[in-house]
Parts: structure tokens; C-alpha cells; sequence
């Protein structure tokens, strides 16, 4: 039997890197997936494709988690679909690295809405579902930024350690309810997003972690499968990090 059989997802930022690998190993284990992307293209089509080979129905839709109103709307239309919502996964996220002094508003604003603000918004949006449910597992995408900090990414790590904090208060509040919140704080995974960085960098960057590799998306994904799954019934407020050991 598939870990999610029957089981409805959705996926914020679905269309690539980690969250692209979730949608897929979702759709392998049996789930039905709606995951969010900026805009529909090829790529977003292909996914679809691929994704519901597995047997499930998968869809893209494009739509703002840092919109209240988007969220709602998306949240809305899936129930009526699918009759409900089992696992969200709050993956949508972008970095926009600067030193302090020379950090614009723009950047901090940006990086808080995408980040931190689309968590509350797709949250709050999906709860009645779930409190109507009496179930749920409600992933949220952090970093070992947000745990460790970082310099030039004060905006990122304030973001991701937002996250970690909503999400261990969300399972306290909801706990009760049979719905639970976890954090995963990815280390240096190789995304699109550390696509720019040198060889030479990223040969630097394995020599800092104990396992001597940067993660991969299916890394990340394999562990959000874990916590969406029963497998993870008595696990809620925790925060995993996936990063070779490097917040050891």
C-alpha cells in the first residue's frame, strides 16, 4: 500500500527544484496533488504529465500564496473538488542576498511576503478544512539559515526563522484538532537557486558538511513525505533538519 493513498496535497511553489521532487514523490505514493507556480508554461504542463502517470490527478495552478486572497481562493476551489485537504506544504520561498547597509526595503519586503507572509496566508486558508476534518499535516519549508543565521542574508534567515517559530505555535494551537505542523530546514541543496555558485564554491561548501555532498531535492522530498504520511501520526512542533550534518 502507497504512504498516501487517497490522500489530497497541496504544494506551494510545485514547479521545480524541491518542490517539484515533492509533487512527484507525492504523486507516487498515491496522493492527488495541486501545487502552485508563478505562471502555466511547458514546463508546468510537463510536470502534470508526469506527475499523474502515477495514476493520481495532479494539476498546476498559478496563483500568489502571498495573496490572502489567492490562497483562499485556491484553498476553496480544491475542497470543492476533492471533498478535502489532507497535507500542505508550504515550499514557496525566493532569496534575495544582501549585506545589511546595503539591503533596500524592497528586499526585505519581498523576501517576508514570499517567504513568511504565504505561510500564514495558505495556513489560515486551509484550517477550517482541516478543523472540520479533525485531520491534517501541514508542512512548512524553513532552512538551517533561519536556525543558524547567515551574513548577507539577514532577510532570508529572519524569514525562515519566522517560519519555524508560526509553525511550532500553529501545533500547539491546532494540535488538539489531530493536525500537525512541522518545519524542514534544508542545508545546501543543489536547486536552481545555488545553480550561479562556482564549482569551486560548492566543492568548498561539501568540505563544510559531514557528509561531504550537497543535498539534493529528493533529499528534502523523501523527508516531507515522511511527515505528511502516518508514519509521522505522533510528530508535530518538530523541526528536521536535512542538511548532511551540517547544524550538528
Amino acid at each position: 500500500m502507497k504512504l498516501l493513498d487517497g490522500k489530497t496535497a497541496v504544494v506551494t511553489g510545485g514547479s521545480r527544484g524541491i518542490g517539484k521532487a515533492i509533487v512527484l514523490k507525492f504523486a507516487e505514493q498515491g496522493a492527488n496533488v495541486i501545487f502552485t507556480c508563478t505562471k502555466l508554461t511547458d514546463n508546468t504542463a510537463a510536470l502534470e504529465k508526469e506527475a499523474s502517470a502515477f495514476g493520481v490527478t495532479v494539476k498546476a495552478v498559478a496563483a500568489d500564496a502571498a495573496s490572502l486572497e489567492a490562497s483562499t481562493e485556491l484553498i476553496t476551489n480544491t475542497v470543492k473538488e476533492f471533498g478535502r485537504i489532507d497535507i500542505l506544504v508550504n515550499n514557496a520561498g525566493i532569496a534575495k542576498d544582501n549585506l545589511l547597509m546595503r539591503m533596500s526595503e524592497e528586499q526585505w519586503d519581498d523576501i517576508m511576503n514570499i517567504n513568511l507572509k504565504s505561510v500564514f496566508n495558505m495556513t489560515k486558508a486551509v484550517q477550517r478544512t482541516m478543523l472540520k476534518q479533525r485531520s491534517g499535516s501541514i508542512i512548512n519549508m524553513s532552512s538551517v539559515v533561519g536556525v543558524s543565521g547567515n551574513a548577507g542574508q539577514s532577510n532570508y534567515a529572519a524569514s525562515k526563522a519566522g517560519v519555524i517559530g508560526f509553525t511550532k505555535s500553529i501545533a500547539k494551537e491546532l494540535g488538539s484538532r489531530n493536525i500537525r505542523s512541522n518545519a524542514i530546514a534544508p542545508g545546501f541543496i543543489i536547486t536552481d537557486m545555488t545553480s550561479d555558485l562556482s564549482d569551486e564554491m560548492k566543492a568548498e561548501w561539501a568540505k563544510s558538511i559531514p557528509l561531504r555532498r550537497g543535498g539534493t531535492p529528493q533529499d528534502v522530498a523523501d523527508t516531507t513525505l515522511f511527515l505528511a504520511s502516518d508514519l509521522a501520526a505522533y510528530v508535530t512542533g518538530q523541526v528536521i533538519n536535512v542538511c548532511g550534518g551540517m547544524n550538528v
